[in-house]
């Protein structure tokens, strides 16, 4: 079967997805049958990273192993990894001296700055000891092109995109968030490969749907319907963390279908944004961004969209996750959650739709906040 592949900058084509390495961390063996159902069903890239733990050692083992079998995607594996901002020279040297010789190889087709998440790691990177380290390492020839992953804001991935520094980009890309849609495409249509991180978990845990969404997406699965979604837009590959090769089944059934969506695919996700629209009344933040800035940094328009996926498709598990790790993950996340607001309301004028923000920033914290329910090891 002829496997579809998109352009990702100036380096080689990519599959329609991509096995990102995070979860298949357990042991050899199993990365091994996670990268051999990739294999089988059409994949070519792999993304990982040093702070994967030793997904990259379990990677180059896997590697080595299905080349011995004559098991290698046409023109090779693609593999891309990353290198965290702020490091200088030396160091940088010998983390990506590590990533070769964790991975077997000696040149990496794509280095990712992994989280420029900050206006100082851009700075690193283009003009700074990480502009440095990325030229050395291309006059040795040990990595092809240059990218970058973030989780910042569209300001600073938009200064990133016209550095003209990165030939690729890793952003959270989702169905039931359109935010960064517009970057994406205007990257793509520059030349810049674009690699939609975590469109699944991240997306809303998509691989374990609430009920109401489930319903809200029928007869279509809400997984596929935000993978078609972002196929169709002309993303160049969607990042799967598969943990079992059963996790790699809707890549093997998606791999060719490339093309623009079907009337279904159209009007499933016009239902999806009636309904929402339907629970939400003339609560439903627009996402506009006008109530910036708030005095007290509240990041009120990512709070209220959570209370959006909340009340407009029951996505509890999801939204609970996310708001309860505001302040627990540095420049990754949000750092002040709802209690901050002091209901100063100096963010009411500005709002088009006239929302009483202070009371549904209220509202959101009481329905999102919780302890944890249990340890990991429980």
């Amino acid at each position: 079967m002829k496997n579809i592949r998109r352009p990702f900058g100036n380096g080689p084509k990519v599959s329609l997805f991509t096995l990102g390495t995070m979860r298949a961390i357990s042991s050899e063996e199993q990365m091994y049958k996670v990268l051999k159902a990739s294999f089988a069903a059409g994949i070519n890239h792999v993304e990982t990273a040093p702070a994967y733990g030793p997904a990259e050692n379990f990677l180059g083992k896997a590697l080595n192993r299905l080349k011995s079998e004559g098991l290698e995607p046409k023109g090779g594996w693609v593999i891309t990894s990353k290198l965290i901002p702020g490091l200088d020279l030396i160091e940088g040297k010998q983390k990506l001296r590590g990533i070769l010789s964790r991975l077997g190889i000696k040149k990496i087709d794509n280095l990712a700055v992994h989280g420029i998440n900050l206006s100082e790691h851009l700075d690193w990177a283009i003009k700074g000891k990480g502009a440095d380290l990325l030229r050395w390492a291309q006059d040795e020839d040990l990595i092809g092109q240059v990218g970058f992953s973030s989780h910042g804001s569209l300001a600073i991935i938009n200064e990133a995109l016209e550095s003209e520094r990165f030939q690729f980009c890793s952003l959270h890309l989702h169905l039931l968030d359109q935010e960064r849609i517009p970057l994406a495409t205007n990257a793509i249509s520059k030349g810049i490969g674009v690699m939609a991180i975590s469109p699944a978990d991240k997306g809303g845990h998509l691989q374990s749907p609430s009920q109401t969404l489930i319903k809200d997406c029928s007869p279509l699965k809400p997984l596929e319907l935000a993978y078609r979604f972002l196929i169709a837009k002309g993303i160049s590959t969607l990042t799967l963390g598969a943990f079992k090769p059963e996790d790699l089944t809707i890549a093997q059934r998606l791999r060719n279908n490339a093309g623009p969506l079907c009337k279904l695919e159209e009007e499933t996700i016009e239902k999806l944004r009636r309904v929402r629209e339907y629970r939400l009344g003339t609560t439903a933040c627009g996402q506009c961004k006008k109530c910036l800035p708030c005095t007290k940094q509240v990041p009120i328009p990512s709070l209220l969209r959570l209370r959006n996926l909340l009340i407009g498709h029951d996505l509890e598990e999801f939204t609970k996750e996310r708001y309860n790790l505001i302040g627990k993950a540095g420049h990754w996340w949000e750092s002040v959650n709802a209690t901050a607001c002091e209901q100063c309301k100096d963010c009411l004028p500005r709002c088009p739709h006239h929302l009483k923000i202070p009371e549904l920033l209220k509202e959101t914290h009481e329905l999102l906040a919780c302890s944890p329910q249990r340890r990991l090891w429980d």
